[in-house]
């Protein structure tokens, strides 16, 4: 839509996801994102945190739920949405004003980790209960470990796997 603030943002989950869902259904996801600068001190000649934004995120639906499954606090991630702005009155009658962000996608960072990506059916899973959570899989990408098809072979040296055409093995190192 024209007039809105689409904004990209860079930063770590405050804390994990939660995913509740509307009466009617709906998913929805809400995290937090701290973005922190690093501002560079000519004065002291080093680089320092600057002041940190925290912005509240609501995923819905697909998203929220593949969010729920797939992050976890401290997972650096880089999220796109729209930018909103909300005026309350707290309990002391104080107004207030928030921004939040609409998130239309969301994803890891992978300047410092990596992930498996896993296609989902594009259906929505109807309950938080037919959702089974992998063991062992730091980024909860759904990714499940497979069973071995046959029995391992035992393992023979990499040096002795690679043939020179003309020499039968070669000199060279396996990597």
């Amino acid at each position: 839509m024209s007039g809105e603030t689409v904004i990209t943002v860079v930063g770590n989950l405050v804390d994990d996801p939660e995913l509740r869902y509307t009466p009617s259904g709906a998913a929805v996801a809400a995290f937090r994102v701290a973005s922190t600068p690093r501002v560079f001190d000519k004065t002291a000649n080093e680089w320092k945190d600057g002041d940190s934004l925290f912005l509240t995120c609501s995923a819905w639906r697909t998203l929220g739920e593949n969010v729920a499954a797939s992050l976890a606090r401290g997972s650096r991630v880089i999220v796109q949405g729209r930018l909103k702005q909300r005026s309350y009155e707290d309990r002391e009658g104080v107004k207030r004003t928030v921004f939040e962000l609409d998130v239309e996608d969301v994803g890891p960072s992978l300047l410092r980790a990596t992930a498996t990506v896993t296609k989902t059916t594009g259906g929505t899973t109807s309950s938080p209960q037919q959702r089974q959570q992998p063991t062992g899989d730091q980024w909860n990408t759904g990714q499940q470990q497979r069973p071995a098809q046959r029995p391992q072979q035992p393992q023979q040296p990499q040096y002795a796997q690679q043939q020179h055409p003309a020499q039968g093995y070669g000199d060279e190192p396996p990597y």
